[in-house]
């Protein structure tokens, strides 16, 4: 397994960051972490040194760095949001910072959204050359679709923008995203040509990654979409990766009796 070194640094205009990287010093893929709704918090931090492992320069910024009750922010009783252009400012930030590593290798970046955060990969991907987009339980709820002062570009528009292969991490139990939610975003990928890897895992609620949430996360999902992930980047971010060629794989492990209904919120 690879050592790995981390730090923290400044983006620009007071957001810091988490960085870890690989201890080899070797050109190596980056990739960008976006938190969830709680902001940076130890969890996002080992998500980041985990792709360290896995041989990613790994940046995590704090794009709630500005609100006023940072310990409340974490604990999630409060909450916080930034608008699409904001986030792409905030974001063209991390970008900026990650190239000014010299371990990183500059043609070789994806960007990882969870829950709140989910869409953000998207609209990156619609502004930015960037080489994946992964999608974990966000970007799909009916109110991603809305048009207003924090989302003024339609996801519908963002989508046919998008230049790079999309992954998304869907759980069935999942209570703020249903199963219709999910094939609506996965057909809106299909009607505009991308290409995608779209995954259901059974009996995965909401927040089903995080390990420092008992109540949400479940390890043998988790690992096992890892390892899906850990696959589609390495296809994705090999130099022999052929753009030219359109992959679309939906798979969905989903209950005869699924019931959007019966899903609830765990902790």
């Amino acid at each position: 397994m690879t050592g790995v070194r981390t730090r923290t640094l400044d983006c620009g205009g007071g957001m810091p960051a988490f960085l870890a990287a690989p201890d080899d010093g070797a050109k190596a893929p980056a990739v960008i972490v976006v938190h969830e709704r709680y902001g940076l918090v130890r969890h996002t931090c080992d998500l980041a040194e985990r792709f360290a492992r896995d041989g990613f320069v790994a940046i995590a910024p704090d794009l709630y760095f500005k609100h006023p009750d940072q310990h409340a922010l974490h604990r999630g009783d409060a909450g916080c949001d930034v608008s699409d252009p904001d986030a792409l400012i905030a974001l063209g930030s991390a970008i900026d910072a990650l190239n000014a590593v010299p371990q990183v290798d500059r043609s070789r970046l994806a960007i990882m959204g969870i829950c709140q955060t989910g869409r953000l990969p998207l609209v990156v991907a619609a502004s930015h050359p960037i080489s994946a987009a992964l999608v974990w339980y966000g970007a799909a709820q009916p109110r991603e679709w809305a048009v207003n002062s924090k989302y003024p570009r339609p996801l519908d528009e963002i989508i046919a923008a998008v230049n790079c292969p999309v992954l998304g991490m869907f759980g069935e139990t999942d209570h703020l995203i249903s199963i219709e939610d999910i094939r609506r975003l996965r057909d809106c990928l299909e009607r505009h040509g991308k290409s995608y890897n779209v995954h259901v895992y059974r009996d995965a609620p909401h927040g089903w990654l995080n390990d420092t949430m008992p109540g949400r996360y479940r390890p043998a999902q988790a690992e096992a979409a890892w390892a899906t992930q850990r696959a589609f980047l390495q296809q994705v971010l090999a130099p022999g990766y052929d753009r030219s060629t359109r992959m679309q794989y939906y798979t969905a492990d989903i209950a005869v009796d699924y019931d959007f209904a019966r899903n609830v919120r765990h902790e």
